[in-house]
């Protein structure tokens, strides 16, 4: 696991680059909510990118020796650490090379071709497109930049949490979506840190639930597919990384369909006119999964994107997913 001492240099990298973002409390969230639950929101998606990852991919490229920037980074995605490594990339003058699935979010594709990244399409999934992303890397000398699998990403990730437990001052949870699980990590020893009696739960989707059904086993296991429209949860697997804080470090862990968290976007856009993408609005979903566990509790949710497609969005406000 990485250290509290990590999140603290990992701030200091990243501080000349990207704001603190808001934590924020919306009435009517708590109304929709109910239980007596009162809701703080970290906007992680007002940062650059609209999404936390901006965070991980900072946090790796400023502690990457000045060979390395100039050999450059690879890394796999389907869409935020892509956009993450490609806005980083073009901030700080390092090539990048980002390799996506095909049929990968159009929008999102666009966004990193426009910051500059190199795109590779292959594979259909996130795990396939990572082992082209690992061949690439040796095959042209690059760093590889792995979403998940790195201290620097997730120390990234942890300075979020590290802000959350600062600014908020009455503080009993926070539920953290899971894809690679560097939000949850961060957040495990974030809190661990700055406020020990805080408890962290995980959410996933239903259609991509390895890490959910992993911490439930007591055992990593792996899963099929990953067929969920929430891109950032799209995994089929554990981490090495990631795999034991997070069975360790879990207050809870919960499995959501893909209609609760479509329903969650929507409350977003009806209680705080924030737009979520569907990992954005997992920590959401879980949390009204896990209502009557949280009951009367002060709860944060990281609205950790915002990078949702206009044809997905379409069918989320038209409840068709």
């Amino acid at each position: 696991m990485i250290t509290w001492d990590d999140i603290v240099a990992a701030r200091h990298r990243i501080a000349p680059h990207l704001p603190v973002t808001a934590l924020r409390h919306y009435v009517p969230l708590d109304t929709e909510v109910g239980a007596a639950i009162r809701v703080l929101v970290k906007h992680e998606n007002h940062l650059p990118t609209n999404a936390f990852k901006a965070r991980n991919t900072v946090s790796f490229m400023t502690a990457l020796d000045p060979a390395q920037r100039t050999r450059g980074v690879v890394a796999a995605t389907r869409g935020n650490h892509g956009a993450g490594f490609a806005w980083a990339g073009a901030e700080l003058g390092v090539p990048v090379v980002i390799c996506v699935p095909h049929g990968n979010n159009p929008e999102k594709n666009t966004a990193m071709r426009g910051y500059g990244a190199e795109l590779i399409e292959a594979g259909r999934d996130y795990d396939e497109a990572l082992e082209v992303a690992k061949r690439t890397a040796i095959d042209r000398g690059m760093v590889m930049g792995h979403s998940t699998n790195d201290a620097h990403v997730i120390a990234g990730a942890g300075t979020l949490s590290a802000e959350l437990c600062e600014q908020a001052p009455q503080l009993d949870a926070i539920v953290v979506a899971v894809g690679g699980g560097s939000q949850a990590v961060g957040a495990i020893v974030a809190t661990r840190a700055l406020r020990p009696n805080v408890k962290i739960y995980g959410v996933q989707s239903t259609a991509a639930a390895a890490a959910h059904d992993s911490w439930h086993a007591g055992e990593r296991l792996t899963t099929a597919s990953a067929d969920t429209f929430a891109d950032g949860l799209a995994t089929r697997s554990t981490y090495d990384m990631t795999w034991e804080p997070l069975r360790e470090g879990l207050a809870g862990f919960v499995a959501v369909p893909e209609a609760a968290i479509a329903d969650a976007i929507r409350i977003y856009l009806r209680t705080t006119h924030n737009l979520a993408e569907g990992a954005g609005a997992a920590g959401l979903a879980g949390l009204l999964a896990l209502r009557d566990e949280l009951a009367g509790k002060t709860v944060a949710v990281i609205l950790s994107g915002s990078n949702i497609d206009a044809e997905t969005l379409r069918r989320v406000v038209a409840r068709e997913i």
